[in-house]
């Protein structure tokens, strides 16, 4: 028995898509673009896991975008939420006026202002796997940082004692 999905196919439809919008994130484009370059293409699945453990402190904006994007699939589209795929991810920045300005105090009395970026991130799940390949990009990792755990410095075995025989 064949699935919906290449039925769909075979009949030339559009495979459905559910859509999940996270506006004025504070925090700068380029931190989370390196998130959504690594799960770009991947399934939900793979890619929550990767969110969940990512040492990065980008992943959890995404994460519960990509969670809310997988709601949005089984509550408003009727889709199977356990073979989503994540199709598109778009990471734009806020408006080009409204990052918050602080100011950082110089030398002699002078002032900079520091400019806090502001972020617009889309996701779009599908039930299809994308069909063009995904390029590695650099930078496009959030693997877990390993600790390298030193083994104990070899210690010395005592030397043999000779033993004493007359």
């Amino acid at each position: 028995m064949a699935s919906s999905t290449t039925l769909r196919q075979a009949q030339g439809e559009k495979p459905q898509q559910a859509v999940a919008h996270l506006k004025f994130v504070r925090m700068g484009p380029r931190k989370l673009r390196r998130v959504a370059d690594a799960i770009r293409g991947k399934s939900v699945r793979e890619a929550l896991v990767m969110l969940a453990f990512a040492g990065v402190y980008a992943a959890e904006p995404i994460e519960k975008l990509v969670r809310s994007a997988v709601a949005n699939a089984g509550n408003n589209h009727d889709m199977n939420t356990d073979d989503l795929y994540i199709s598109r991810i778009t990471v734009d920045g806020g408006p080009g006026g409204r990052f918050t300005k602080r100011l950082d105090p110089r030398a002699q009395g002078r002032a900079y202002f520091k400019r806090k970026r502001l972020s617009h991130v889309t996701v779009v799940v599908s039930d299809t796997p994308p069909q063009k390949k995904i390029k590695a990009r650099p930078g496009a990792s959030v693997a877990v940082k390993r600790t390298t755990t030193r083994r104990p410095a070899a210690t010395k075995r005592p030397a043999a004692t000779a033993t004493a025989q007359d």
